[in-house]
């Protein structure tokens, strides 16, 4: 018999080459067993709105070197074409089907499957689960959207699998509220793990010109573009504007040389109309426009500075190489962003918390311990973005508010009406539609 029928195969969905590196890191620190233990396949799923016009994940800088820790590759987007990562999902009497068919294709044996995914409440990692129903699931994050709720309550057929979610300490002795509500534990993906895999990655972008150019430039800064137009949180002018903040920004607190690091789907216009506030501000402006993380040049360069809205780049550039950090732009985005139990709030709330505003002359810093005040905000947050996976939570939270909201600096994380519509303290008295509503609600009851 094939050993391969009785071997474990470990497939490992990933999209981004961030997420990518923190699987790395996990196999690396030993956290998936010992390689001869199991037959491993990395699955790679390009998620942009149109895939063929974006930049492929084996197209990064330092791909390779994350490819060799794995048995071979699957592209996800050719194994269901016609159909969009995002939103293909099998039909419930079709998955044994589909089982079959990936069996088969990916020369999987009869063995067991298990699944490392992440994004699990939504597809690909959901239709994954959904195929390969009997195989224990395991959860990366990506992120700072780990200390945020889970986007949408996982049907029980798939939470039950759940075995545990790996994630990166960028906030320190902050616990993550993601899956919290299966009972699975956080396991932290060890510092120097991470960091081995970045200068990693760092290292396959020898000769690369770009980097080349930027590192010539001298740069003390590296801004952080995120294309927030794109999840429809501002518009293209709006974004635009918002990096033109932060290269006056930065030539505000002193620094002549900048390098801007695009995100890899935004418009050429951008670096455009950089260029001109740059001349304006007397300021070095060098583009980064390649397929390069981010943290690829915190290795090249090590900027005294690095500003963004709320990358999570911004995080690792503090935690992982010590680089003073500020925000732009955050208390316009928790204004505009909508619904409220968006997975970009929690995100947005950490760096809004902890990050000083490079706008208001408040000096640029690496952030140190967790201020105690972070974990209650965020588990607050949490609760009134999706309230009926942490229910336990609704006490502490009508305390924080109680004792808090009265403060500006408390009050900007909350929506009067949304707090209305939960009956917590602070909340807008509910409009007559609601009221007619929940009525309705308890007469059917």
């Amino acid at each position: 018999m094939d050993p391969r029928t009785r071997k474990p195969v470990q497939i490992f969905q990933v999209s981004t080459l961030y997420g990518a590196a923190t699987v790395a890191a996990a196999l690396d620190a030993g956290q998936f067993g010992a390689r001869e233990d199991a037959r491993r396949l990395l699955l790679v799923s390009n998620n942009a709105e149109i895939p063929e016009t974006a930049l492929r994940l084996e197209e990064m800088t330092g791909y390779d070197r994350i490819a060799t820790r794995f048995d071979g590759t699957i592209d996800w987007n050719d194994a269901i074409r016609p159909h969009h990562p995002g939103t293909w999902a099998p039909r419930p009497e079709e998955t044994p089907l589909w089982q079959r068919v990936f069996r088969t294709a990916w020369d999987l044996g009869d063995g067991p499957v298990e699944l490392v995914v992440e994004s699990i409440q939504v597809n690909p990692a959901k239709a994954l689960a959904a195929v390969f129903a009997e195989s224990s699931v395991e959860v990366y994050a990506d992120g700072l959207m780990s200390y945020g709720p889970t986007r949408d309550e996982l049907p029980q057929s798939i939470g039950c699998r759940v075995r545990r979610l790996l994630h990166l300490d960028l906030v320190p002795g902050l616990r993550p509220l993601l899956l919290a509500e299966t009972g699975v534990e956080p396991e932290l993906v060890p510092d120097d793990a991470f960091r081995g895999v970045l200068t990693e990655i760092a290292e396959a972008a020898d000769g690369d010109r770009l980097v080349a150019e930027a590192v010539a430039a001298a740069p003390t800064a590296l801004l952080l573009g995120q294309y927030l137009a794109a999840l429809g949180i501002l518009t293209a002018d709006e974004e635009e504007e918002l990096h033109v903040r932060m290269v006056r920004g930065a030539a505000a607190a002193g620094h002549r040389s900048v390098v801007f690091k695009p995100h890899p789907t935004a418009p050429v216009r951008y670096s455009l109309a950089l260029r001109d506030a740059a001349e304006t501000a007397g300021v070095r402006l060098t583009v980064l426009d390649g397929p390069l993380l981010a943290e690829t040049f915190y290795e090249r360069c090590r900027p005294r500075l690095v500003v963004g809205c709320f990358s999570t780049a911004m995080l690792t550039a503090a935690v992982y190489y010590g680089v003073p950090v500020a925000r732009v732009g955050t208390g316009t985005i928790l204004e505009r962003l909508t619904p409220y139990e968006n997975s970009n709030r929690v995100p947005l709330t950490v760096v809004d918390h902890l990050v000083p505003d490079l706008e208001t002359g408040a000096a640029p810093a690496v952030p140190g311990p967790t201020p105690e005040t972070l974990a209650p905000l965020v588990r607050a947050v949490g609760y009134c973005m999706q309230p009926k996976l942490h229910p336990r939570l609704r006490e502490e939270t009508a305390a924080l508010l109680t004792d808090r909201l009265g403060e500006e600096s408390t009050a900007r994380y909350f929506d009067r009406e949304r707090l209305g519509r939960l009956g917590l303290p602070g909340g807008d008295a509910p409009r007559p539609a609601s009221r007619l509503r929940r009525g309705l609600v308890r007469s059917r009851a």
